[in-house]
């Protein structure tokens, strides 16, 4: 089954990989060997997941994306307040290599720029480059969870070519911003900017920021809250150099971006985007990263602006048929089978805002419990907003489990999940309640299964089995009826019209005002209890739903039986009471 997910990104990849706009960085020329058609996505979610499209495991160096996980380091390993009183954290607006510092303070400006980015690097902890530059190597494996590897070519590239940055060190050793051998903390810096990362590695760095600090696949804590609050703080605001303000206001992700052609976007608490693209804007920028990330931010609904109800996750709760059965009465080998098959058709309870991660997380959820399943149910009563993407995931799961031979259908009396206008075919069958949901799913079990292979003989019904050897008697009080489809069986405000024993086909029970189906009803079940025993006129619509086939016991016949066989008459009464007491049970099990 594919990945609804993975074709919105091979959708995207196609879209942008046309645009040769751009050049491959020129200040490292070992940059120009890495091919400038590589195009690569990789989104991963909050719990570790990665979605990969095109070059995503093809290798390059991390270059400026570093900043941010040396500056997160720096904030570890020497405190805030240290780091603080060394680099500021206030938009530039001048280009990621600008040889300048704050007129007033002496600081970099921010940890984004080389100056702000040296200065982090002296921060680290350790007594000399190779102690520090083991630190960061070391806790950027752990981000990425595998050990990366430093490219010597780019590195001693650096190196030979780094002009602008050993001036900005010395400036920086000039005005006290460093307090040790410049070359020192230089040295750490062109380091981590020559490690290689692909996309993946990229995704889960930037999926460890989007968790708060935790490494969504090791579980390890590498970063506090506070800091990752910080340090993406300031990847909203610098992390895109001059362009920041135009990223903030069309993306809207926390981002940092490097000349070796990767960008990487984070969404707090939901996903990390991963592009590499190296032909680069006149900002530095990846030109097809940013169209990207644009796409993305736009089709997912990721804009960090865009506020949803917090939820901890979009599955509240998942029960299947066996475990939560629908009100309707059953024959005895009927409830047998749909105790023993009831594990088939699955219920999924969203809550909260559906954006992309939540919805994310249902879809594939749904995908990997599809091939144990028949029906899937996702009961969408307790969601708020669904965002026009996540709308169409859930709808397009329909299509996609169906080659597990899997249905989804959907409780949605709100229709909040609505079918597009420019959608085709009928997507998958709604139901106004989850019982009526249930009751679909437990009557296509029956049928698939093979028991409902005829309509019931009138002895068969549960109710009068129920009643044992006074079911025989009572069929002389019953007369056997076939309704046409469409027929009205009783409505709203008749009088009692007698109780009704389904042998076959299905009836529909609707409210007078507005015609809202209320369930639906089906061999083996009966109706018209309430209105019979106490004399009260219907509440509801009772229409055949196909033709009929039934038992009635009319009004007239009920009375009689008081004088003709009042035993019968107790034990019938008796009857419809367990069966309502069983009913009442069914519906402490239903979902509220």
């Amino acid at each position: 089954m594919g990945s609804l997910v993975t074709d919105l990104l091979t959708t995207v990849l196609d879209a942008c990989a046309g645009d040769r706009s751009g050049v491959v960085a020129d200040p490292v020329p070992e940059l120009g060997m890495i091919d400038p058609d590589a195009f690569g996505i990789c989104v991963a979610t909050a719990d570790g997941h990665l979605y990969e499209v095109g070059d995503s495991r093809a290798p390059f160096p991390i270059q400026s994306i570093s900043k941010a996980f040396t500056y997160g380091l720096a904030l570890q390993d020497a405190g805030t307040d240290a780091v603080d009183r060394r680099i500021d954290v206030e938009p530039s607006g001048d280009a990621y290599n600008e040889i300048s510092l704050d007129h007033e303070t002496g600081r970099p400006r921010n940890p984004m720029i080389n100056a702000g980015a040296i200065a982090a690097a002296s921060l680290v902890a350790g007594d000399t480059a190779a102690e520090q530059f083991d630190r960061v190597h070391r806790a950027y494996s752990a981000f990425a969870d595998r050990d990366l590897r430093l490219s010597d070519e780019i590195y001693d590239a650096e190196v030979r070519v780094g002009h602008r940055n050993r001036a900005i060190s010395h400036m920086l050793r000039e005005f006290g911003i460093l307090d040790g051998d410049p070359n020192q903390a230089l040295d750490v810096y062109l380091r981590q900017c020559s490690l290689l990362v692909d996309c993946r590695d990229l995704a889960l760095m930037g999926a460890t920021l989007a968790t708060g600090g935790i490494q969504p696949r090791s579980g390890a804590r590498l970063l506090t809250v506070e800091d990752v609050e910080r340090i993406l703080s300031v990847m909203t605001t610098c992390g895109m150099y001059d362009a920041a303000g135009s990223w903030a206001a069309r993306v809207g992700l926390p981002a940092k971006s490097g000349v070796g052609g990767g960008i990487l976007a984070v969404l707090p608490g939901q996903v990390s985007i991963a592009v590499f693209s190296p032909r680069l804007d006149g900002h530095g920028n990846s030109v097809r990263g940013v169209a990207t990330c644009h796409r993305l931010s736009n089709e997912l609904g990721l804009h960090f602006l865009h506020v949803a109800r917090d939820t901890h996750s979009a599955i509240r709760r998942e029960y299947d048929v066996a475990e939560v059965p629908s009100m309707r009465e059953r024959r005895p080998r009927d409830a047998d089978l749909l105790l023993r098959q009831g594990r088939l058709a699955r219920v999924y309870e969203l809550q909260g805002d559906l954006l992309f991660a939540g919805a994310e997380a249902v879809v594939r959820r749904v995908e990997a419990d599809a091939p144990g399943l028949e029906v899937v149910v996702l009961d969408l009563r307790g969601t708020d907003e669904i965002t026009d993407r996540s709308r169409r995931m859930l709808l397009d799961l329909h299509d996609g489990v169906q080659d597990d031979d899997c249905t989804v259908v959907l409780v949605d009396p709100a229709e909040r999940c609505a079918m597009p206008p420019d959608a085709t075919g009928d997507g998958p069958r709604r139901f106004p309640s989850v019982d009526a949901a249930i009751t679909w799913c437990e009557e296509r079990l029956l049928e698939r299964h093979g028991v409902l292979d005829g309509p019931l003989a009138p002895g068969e019904h549960p109710l009068l089995d129920d009643l044992g050897e006074h079911g025989r008697a009572l069929m002389a009080f019953l007369d056997k009826r076939r309704v046409a489809s469409g027929t009205r069986i009783a409505s709203a405000g008749d009088a009692p019209r007698g109780l009704f024993l389904l042998l076959d086909g299905r009836v529909v029970v609707t409210e007078p005002a507005g015609g809202t189906m209320v369930s639906r009803a089906s061999r083996g079940t009966s109706f018209g209890h309430g209105p019979l025993v106490n004399g009260h006129p219907h509440r509801l619509h009772v229409d055949a739903d196909g033709d009929v086939a039934l038992l009635h016991l009319t009004p007239d016949a009920f009375a009689r039986m008081a004088t003709d066989a009042p035993a019968l008459r107790a034990a019938l009464v008796e009857a419809m009471l367990r069966a309502a007491y069983r009913t009442a049970d069914r519906m402490l099990l239903q979902p509220r």
